[in-house]
């Protein structure tokens, strides 16, 4: 299968914050295994000048969903604190756009559309295609990827690029199916290509 990278295609980085990578406060086995394969995406978006975003959990210390507040998680990703960093290989160009979420103590947000301008920020540089991957596949990845879905975005989902957290065994390919049944397309580094 061929991809084709054209002039209004973005890509999204999705939570590879140092809390979901081994090691950290609510980690995703081999998390940090998506970093070197999505240095690959980031540096041929940044090449070709195409925007590049990045979600990241910015969450309060009090977020609804962490045990402490009857949510099902850890603490994870609270604001300025280490575990909300990214992951120290990953590149971040200086053009690229953050984008913070989980920012209200009472607000979930597995998205990276919800509660952000991302939608707003895509559809200002004319974007139509979206390719999308990391942490984690079963919950970020897939709410973000189904609310661009809606929005109207042709989605690529990035499959080497993005690990699951498992919570059930098999979660991470019923999201997967999940996505592809509305319409995402399932992609490794070798299916892109570029047209210059």
């Amino acid at each position: 299968m061929n991809i084709r990278i054209t002039h209004n295609s973005a890509l999204i980085i999705i939570d590879v914050q140092k809390d979901f990578c081994p090691g950290g406060a609510l980690p995703v086995p081999e998390g940090d295994k998506v970093v070197p394969v999505l240095n690959r995406y980031i540096k041929k978006f940044s090449d070709k000048g195409l925007p590049i975003y990045y979600t990241r959990d910015w969450h309060p210390g009090n977020h609804v969903s962490f045990k402490s507040q009857g949510g099902i998680w850890p603490p994870h990703c609270v604001q300025d604190t280490k575990g909300a960093e990214f992951h120290d290989d990953l590149l971040i160009p200086h053009e690229a756009v953050i984008i913070s979420k989980g920012t209200l103590p009472d607000k979930e947000a597995y998205s990276g559309f919800q509660g952000t301008d991302l939608a707003d920020e895509l559809k200002k540089k004319d974007v139509r295609k979206v390719f999308t991957g990391g942490l984690a596949t079963d919950y970020c990845v897939k709410s973000t990827i189904l609310d661009a879905i809606k929005d109207g975005f042709e989605i690529v989902f990035i499959a080497d690029g993005s690990r699951g957290v498992e919570v059930k065994p098999g979660d991470s390919e019923r999201a997967i199916g999940e996505m592809l049944s509305k319409g995402a397309i399932r992609v490794t580094f070798e299916d892109i290509y570029s047209r210059d």
